[in-house]
């Protein structure tokens, strides 16, 4: 599992049974994997560094140390269309490649699909989580995240902006491993004046450790369905 959370990680190592099993090496700083164990399965789980170029490092480097081949990722991004996110989980359906990592693993094209993307929205269902299923914008540039940008990809279908899921999707796609994400509305980009709904609050950190419960159960239904 993989969050950009700090916060999750500080309350993983408090409320479970961490032990640390691996670490990725970085000038900024290692990060380290840990494995718990979460009811009767042991999920391993790491902070990765955002953009993603830095999280297709994290995520080849966490191949390498663990052998793991299935991945869930989840955190906060902005909405493009609040009416569809407000109160939901968003599952990204196919992210717009406006980043430069996944030309380098994949053929050019403009979007990339999440491959997992199904699965996740099932899960949302079976576990009656709200959720809206859509398109998102991968962009290397948070202050190019301009208001032209912006309505130009809603309107072709993008409900939301990221930085790194076309970039971990590329870099999964190449090396033939499953990857599921899911993210939540932290601040708003479909006006005129950039709106902090959630970012770096008391309201996000909950919402991080709440993904964090929703995506331990994610795994678990991962490794029932794929005999891990």
């Amino acid at each position: 599992m993989i969050t950009f959370s700090y916060k999750v990680i500080q309350w993983a190592l408090r409320h479970l049974n961490c032990q640390a099993v691996a670490e990725i090496g970085c000038s900024n700083g290692n990060h380290p994997i840990y494995l718990t164990e979460w009811k009767g399965k042991k999920i391993a789980f790491y902070m990765t560094l955002v953009s993603a170029p830095a999280a297709a490092a994290c995520l080849e480097e966490a191949v390498c140390l663990t052998g793991c081949r299935d991945y869930v990722v989840f955190g906060s991004c902005g909405t493009l269309n609040s009416q569809l996110t407000d109160g939901k989980m968003i599952v990204p359906t196919w992210a717009y490649r406006d980043e430069g990592l996944s030309y380098h693993y994949i053929a050019a094209s403009e979007y990339i699909e999440m491959k997992g993307w199904k699965k996740v929205a099932a899960f949302f269902e079976e576990k009656e989580v709200a959720y809206a299923a859509g398109r998102t914008w991968t962009t290397d540039a948070v202050y190019r995240e301009t208001s032209g940008k912006a309505e130009k990809l809603r309107k072709a279908g993008c409900i939301a902006v990221e930085m790194e899921l076309a970039g971990m999707q590329a870099v999964c796609e190449y090396h033939g491993l499953g990857l599921r994400a899911f993210l939540f509305a932290s601040d708003c980009l479909e006006s005129e004046e950039w709106h902090n709904k959630l970012l770096g609050g008391e309201g996000e950190w909950d919402m991080q450790v709440g993904c964090f419960l929703l995506a331990l159960d994610l795994a678990l239904l991962i490794e029932e369905q794929e005999g891990i």
